[in-house]
């Protein structure tokens, strides 16, 4: 069945509304794909009936689940690498300094089911010990939360990305799945948050990763999405984002720096105080 344009309509409305992600037309598949299992849930013949029912007599909880079923959730496990090397290799070594005893604070934004923060965790294990990493790992989707707090992956997740090594020394078996140890679960705080809310408790960041997220706002939204990190970011702090993304022609006032062979951004030295 083709989905009605008002139905798409209304979707797209309360999608942006609640999570400013664009569903831009063309994309009826995808609303009608995601939206399907919970008509046949409730007992509609199809999502054009459920949405008319949703409409008249929507509870708070069902456009919710709305907002979380078109909600981008694709993630891997050190997702494009280099951030990682970055973070590891140049970000957190010149955080520490010399006596390697100041704290690392890192928000995850978006973190869908886990697979970023725990690979920042990974990535910082012989570097930020005894305690002094902390991660602060945020999304809108509770149900994605959940997962990532259980810190338990399928086979086939943990086949998307995750190096062999580090499966064996930071995973243990739990039936057909796999676990992460209690050590790296105990660095991060997984909290519900919206970008277009206050940042999150735990700043203020000395990183913070943005990654693959802007693309799917429009410029208005990535502008205020870039202010809102600004107060919760330290001075010298960076900003990671997706290959895909930049800050350059959105925000002037963030500088993209040279990290080995990727890049970050932070706050202009140019910048008004």
């Amino acid at each position: 069945m083709t989905l009605a344009s008002e139905t798409f309509r209304w979707v797209a409305d309360l999608v942006h509304s609640r999570s400013a992600i664009q569903l831009e037309p063309g994309k009826e598949y995808l609303v009608e794909s995601r939206l399907t299992p919970l008509a046949r849930a409730a007992g509609d013949e199809d999502v054009d009936a459920y949405v008319r029912a949703l409409r008249a007599r929507g509870t708070v909880e069902a456009l919710r689940g709305v907002v979380e079923a078109l909600t981008t959730n694709e993630t891997s496990w050190f997702r494009d690498a280099q951030p990682f090397r970055s973070l590891a290799d140049h970000i957190v070594p010149e955080l520490l300094g010399p006596t390697g005893t100041a704290p690392v604070r890192i928000w995850s934004a978006a973190c869908s089911s886990g697979q970023e923060p725990y690979s920042i965790a990974m990535a910082l294990a012989d570097l930020a010990t005894a305690g002094r990493l902390r991660v602060v790992a945020t999304d809108l989707n509770r149900q994605v939360l959940d997962r990532a707090r259980s810190g338990r992956y399928s086979q086939l997740e943990v086949n998307r990305g995750l190096p062999a090594p580090m499966l064996v020394q930071h995973f243990a078996r739990a039936g057909a799945d796999w676990e992460i140890a209690p050590a790296l679960r105990t660095s991060i705080t997984f909290a519900e948050h919206n970008l277009l809310d206050a940042p999150p408790a735990g700043g203020p960041f000395d990183v913070v990763f943005l990654r693959n997220v802007l693309i799917y706002f429009d410029l208005a939204t990535k502008r205020e999405v870039l202010r809102r990190v600004r107060r919760a970011i330290r001075p010298g702090g960076y900003l990671l984002l997706g290959a895909a993304e930049t800050t350059i022609g959105i925000d002037d006032e963030w500088e993209r720096v040279s990290l080995g062979r990727g890049s970050g951004y932070r706050l202009s030295t140019r910048r008004a105080a």
